[in-house]
Parts: structure tokens; sequence; C-alpha cells
């Protein structure tokens, strides 16, 4: 993989890459030896990880990090140093499967809520022929039934595991796990099972292009409006450090 310019962002140094970039990173790390991993943060998740040094350290541990959400390419161009394009982890790994769905590489689901996963695994058969999904889990587990699960991944060895846990709990268990799994990719995307399994609904196209994503699950969900407001906070709080001269939490 060619290294990536990165840009530091309340010290989550994310890479500065276009989608096209990001699947080309992706399929080659499939195609090399070893563990890898792409996290895909937000400005949320940058947010958490400013306030928790562990967790920063856990989130640029990734060999890859997407900018994905418009608070970060805003951040971005607040510091002066912008980023090529947003880069959502559901459009990432929509065109991996495209890209490999006719090439014999292995994908496993982990994730979201008994039955998601396997309702994925068949919408995505529908629309990828020749994909090879081998196995899913859902995301409730205990400490046995999560060692039955890895067992079953490194059983199956795929290529590409997606970890859909949630943030944080999603990035901490993939690197809590990294050196046990026998998988080339792991990439932690959040709710995508649920968005392809059509248990949730993604904004319009015209929201996304306009980066008014969040505006659209706000005029969904309403009671987000606490949880909506992370974003100016996140805003205003790199402004303020821009002012200062000082984008790190160090």
């Amino acid at each position: 993989m060619n290294k990536n310019s990165k840009i530091d962002i309340l010290g989550v140094k994310i890479d500065n890459i276009d989608m096209n970039e990001a699947v080309k990173n992706a399929e080659t790390f499939m195609n090399e030896g070893g563990f890898h991993c792409i996290f895909t943060p937000n400005s949320e998740i940058v947010m958490s990880a400013y306030k928790n040094d562990r967790f920063k350290e856990i989130i640029n541990s990734a060999d890859m990090l997407t900018p994905d959400g418009i608070g970060l390419v805003y951040a971005a161009k607040i510091l002066k140093n912008p980023l090529k394009e947003r880069v959502a982890g559901f459009d990432l790994v929509m065109k991996l499967f495209e890209n490999i769905s006719k090439s014999g590489k292995r994908v496993y689901f982990f994730g979201s809520a008994p039955g998601v996963a396997d309702e994925a695994k068949k919408k995505l058969e529908e629309k990828f022929e020749g994909i090879n999904i081998c196995g899913t889990a859902n995301g409730y587990f205990d400490e046995k039934r999560e060692k039955e699960i890895i067992e079953e991944i490194n059983f199956l060895k795929p290529d590409l595991l997606l970890v859909c846990l949630g943030s944080p709990k999603q990035e901490s268990w993939i690197t809590e796990h990294r050196s046990e799994l026998d998988c080339r990719l792991a990439i932690g995307v959040g709710g995508t099972l649920d968005v392809i399994s059509g248990k949730a609904k993604r904004a319009p196209d015209i929201f996304i292009k306009l980066g008014l994503e969040w505006f659209y699950r706000l005029l969904k969900q309403p009671a987000r409006i606490g949880r909506m407001m992370a974003l100016p906070k996140f805003l205003f709080t790199v402004i303020g450090k821009r002012m200062k001269g000082d984008n790190k939490n160090a």
C-alpha cells in the first residue's frame, strides 16, 4: 500500500484519501499476509478519542482511518489542511463487495441484532452474483459465545471481516483480538449491516451529496437532537484549538 498523507484532527491521524484510494488500499490489505484493520471515524468518534487517550491509541493503531463524516471534512478545512473527500464506511464496503464478488474472497459478518447479519447476507447475494459470505454472527454474546465466534472466524479464514458492534465497542474488540484473528482485513463499520438488511434506512443521495445526512437523521428522529449537538461542539473544539495553534490533545 502506498503511504498516505495524514491529517491530524484533535490527535486522530486521518488518512487523506479519496474513495478510489481507500478501496485500493483495502484490496491490498486483503491480498497481503498478516492482519490489517480499518476504522471509519466520524466527528463523534474523534471527539471521544480526544477525551480518552486510550481510545485515541486504539483508533490510531488502525492501518487506515477513513474520514466517515462531513464534520471531519469541515474540521480539516478549518485547520487549513483539507481532506480530499468524505469516505463513508458504508460506501467503502459496498464498493469492496462489488469488486470482490467474483474473486472467491471470503467475507464474514459479525454484529447487529439477531437475524440482521443473515438478512444482509441474503440481500447482498441477490445484489452481487458470486459474492462469498462464508459466515455470520450477531452482536449479542457472552464470553463463551465470543470464544465460539472467534473460533468460527479462524476456521473459515475470511479475507474480509466486518465488525458492526458500534463505536467504541467495535474498535476496542478488533484491537483486543487482532492477534487471535485469522483474517486478512477487519473493518469496523457500525450500522452498515442494519442498512444493508433494510432494518435501517440511509439518507437519500441528495442529502449525502450536500453533506446533510445528519439533518436527514434529525428530521426522521427528532429525539436525536441532543446527540446532534456533538457536531457543533466538535467544530467549536477544533476552532478553539486552531486559534490557540494547538490541534493535539497532548
